[in-house]
């Protein structure tokens, strides 16, 4: 989950939540860039965090008591099972792009090595079934990493204030994406849509109690909070 201290409290968002994110940064792509297999790269990029359910997890809690905050969890491997499994189910070029995903985000991690080594295995296979060679998922994964990005920078409020740019990541293209605030609104460039503005919208949960004595206590609050939805528009600059 993503934890943001704010005046009122813990602001939670779920992984789930930002996948969704993720998906309608994705989903306006230029349709001359998209990938070949896009309802698939779109289903990976809304699935990515799928494992991180909050209302089943026990992992929530640091020492304090208070919320876990996603760069503070590393690998487990029940999760990264669980994933690829979940992935496996629907396609092999899903389980391909879910793969590429872990590999990024725990390549540098010990524990996960083992697993990222069987995982590799597994993409020969996987390559032969979706019938697809590794340069164009490996181009795919890369519009996924950009939208998860995208959406991370978003759900933590990191938009910076006077309209100063923040690098988002690079694109598919191999181009340097930036964002600026304009008002209420976020202005992308180089832009990446076919058309001239784009709404996102996503849901948090606000805790105005900050530390709890049980996992089981904390999943109550964040379930019985009231969900609040957001909005951005993303602009093309003028």
């Amino acid at each position: 989950m993503i934890v943001n201290y704010t005046e009122s409290g813990w602001q939670i968002i779920t992984q789930r939540s930002h996948g969704l994110l993720a998906a309608q940064i994705c989903a306006h792509w230029r349709k001359d860039r998209q990938p070949e297999r896009w309802v698939e790269t779109l289903i990976a990029t809304a699935e990515h965090d799928d494992v991180y359910n909050e209302w089943q997890n026990t992992d929530l809690l640091n020492e304090a008591g208070g919320p876990v905050n996603f760069k503070q969890t590393g690998f487990k491997l029940e999760y990264g099972e669980r994933l690829i499994d979940m992935a496996e189910t629907k396609s092999a070029y899903i389980a391909l792009l879910i793969s590429r995903h872990i590999q990024f985000i725990h390549g540098e991690d010990l524990t996960a090595k083992t697993f990222i080594s069987s995982l590799k295995k597994k993409e020969k296979n996987w390559l032969l079934v979706a019938g697809v060679k590794t340069q164009e998922v490996d181009r795919a994964y890369e519009l996924v990493e950009f939208c998860d990005a995208f959406s991370l920078l978003i759900c933590q409020g990191l938009v910076q204030p006077e309209g100063r740019k923040i690098e988002i990541s690079k694109g598919p293209d191999g181009r340097a994406y930036e964002m600026r605030a304009s008002g209420d609104d976020l202005i992308v460039e180089p832009w990446p849509y076919d058309v001239d503005s784009v709404v996102l919208s996503w849901e948090s949960r606000t805790l105005s109690q900050l530390s709890f004595k049980s996992v089981e206590l904390f999943k109550k609050a964040v379930i019985d909070a009231n969900p609040v939805t957001h909005q951005l528009r993303l602009l093309k600059c003028p």
